[in-house]
This record gives C-alpha cells, sequence and structure tokens, in this order.
C-alpha cells in the first residue's frame, strides 16, 4: 500500500479515529506512517521530544528508570493513545522511558506540530485533554496496583491491557520485560506465568505467549483493569 492509500484508509489508531472526519483528513499531511521495533528507545528520560507517535497495532511503555535502567512500568500506550502527551501540557523533555513492547506501527507527528494545531480549542484539544485524563488514571491505579495486589493479578491485568491494544492473541514477552513491567524479580515471575499456564489461560516458551482464555485471565485479574479499560474507552468517544 502506498503512503497516500495508507494515509486515505480509516485511521488505526483510536484517538485519530475519534476525531471528526474533516478535521482528521486536515491532519493527515503531518502523519507520517512508521514502523517500530520490539525494544526500540522512543524516547529516554531527558530527550527532547521532538515527535510523537500514535500507535496502530503496536505498543509503547512508560517506564520509571534509574540511571536510564528500566525499574517499574508506570504507564502502557496502545491504539487508544499516543506517546509524548507531555507536549500537549508544553513540556517537550520526557521524564520516563519510553520503549517498545510490542512491535508494529504508528503515525508519527512532529511535536512543533502537535502543540500547534492542539492550541486552538477545538476537536483535537478536547480529545488530547480527555486522554490525557485517561492515561493518569491508568498510572495512578497501576502504581497502587503494583504496591498493594497479588501478583496473579497484577499480571493478568497488564496481559489484557496488552491483549487489547496489540489485537492479537500472539506477541513476543521476555522474563526480563515482564520482570521490569510488573517490578519484580524473574522468580516471580517465573512461578505465576507457570500457574497462569498450567491453569491453561496462557501458554509462554522462549519469549513468546500466546492468551489462551481471556475470560479466565479477567476473573483473576485485579479490579484495576476494569477501571482503565471503561476510562480509555470512555475517552475515545467521538468529538464534535
Amino acid at each position: 500500500m502506498s503512503k497516500t492509500s495508507a494515509l486515505r484508509a480509516p485511521p488505526a489508531n483510536r484517538l485519530l479515529a475519534a476525531l471528526p472526519s474533516k478535521e482528521y483528513q486536515r491532519l493527515l499531511p503531518e502523519l507520517e506512517p512508521v514502523s517500530l521495533a520490539f525494544g526500540k528507545i522512543v524516547y529516554s528520560p531527558g530527550d527532547t521530544m521532538r515527535h510523537v507517535y500514535f500507535p496502530n497495532d503496536s505498543i509503547v511503555s512508560l517506564l520509571a528508570a534509574e540511571d536510564h535502567h528500566a525499574s517499574l512500568e508506570v504507564g502502557m500506550i496502545g491504539n487508544e493513545g499516543m506517546t509524548g502527551i507531555s507536549v500537549f501540557m508544553g513540556v517537550n523533555t520526557s521524564r520516563t522511558l519510553a520503549l517498545v513492547q510490542g512491535a508494529g506501527t504508528a503515525s508519527r507527528m512532529k511535536a512543533a506540530t502537535l502543540r500547534k494545531e492542539s492550541d486552538s480549542l477545538g476537536s483535537f484539544h478536547r480529545l488530547l485533554h480527555r486522554y490525557t485524563h485517561s492515561l493518569l488514571t491508568q498510572m495512578s491505579l497501576s502504581s497502587a496496583c503494583n504496591r498493594f495486589h497479588a501478583l496473579d493479578g497484577r499480571l493478568a491485568r497488564w496481559l489484557l491491557m496488552t491483549h487489547d491494544r496489540i489485537g492479537t492473541d500472539e506477541f513476543r514477552l521476555t522474563q526480563d520485560f515482564m520482570s521490569n513491567m510488573l517490578g519484580v524479580r524473574r522468580e516471580g515471575v517465573n512461578k505465576v506465568a507457570g500457574e497462569l499456564q498450567r491453569n491453561k489461560l496462557i501458554s509462554y516458551s522462549r519469549g513468546h505467549m500466546v492468551i489462551l482464555n481471556r475470560t479466565g485471565l479477567e476473573e483473576i485479574s485485579c479490579t484495576c483493569y476494569q477501571i482503565i479499560k471503561e476510562d480509555s474507552d470512555g475517552s475515545l468517544q467521538k468529538t464534535g
């Protein structure tokens, strides 16, 4: 598919899809299709964010980092949102490590263009306000979840959130990555992932994850998952 044809197709990113058609069409020349490879660093702490990314079938994790080493996931961005939301709020410097968790495609926009386009109090501005609230809700609940909830419920929540955003039952996932996402040692991840596998909820081998029973994962997931999902879905209502 040519670049022009790809851009003319309905947006796979749900945030862009929530825009009125005329406004989305007006933004099309500013959107560049790109591929995001697994493990790619989108921003490091202290980086100036020169672009924002609207994932289609890719996922970017926001990680709290100490001395540039990932320690804990504080946010997950997929086709419901965009990276670099702080640009919208007038802050150009990244305070987190933004790392590609799921390879795929995205649309890229210059940060300066995003600021210019969102300055007017129109649909794009209102939509980004709602998405900002949704992402803050996710980040606050995820932080509390990682402190207070049982590891099996936390892992189930995280797998469900990934499943929602990546759009496939199979995806790449290493033990080190899961450790960083949940802020626990690999031994803890191995134990709870093994329990999920024995209960036939997932299949996991050599960095390859398969969701076998989504309903079962929903049953053991902590309540944070449903709250995050409802808030995210509500923020993506069509703007007028």
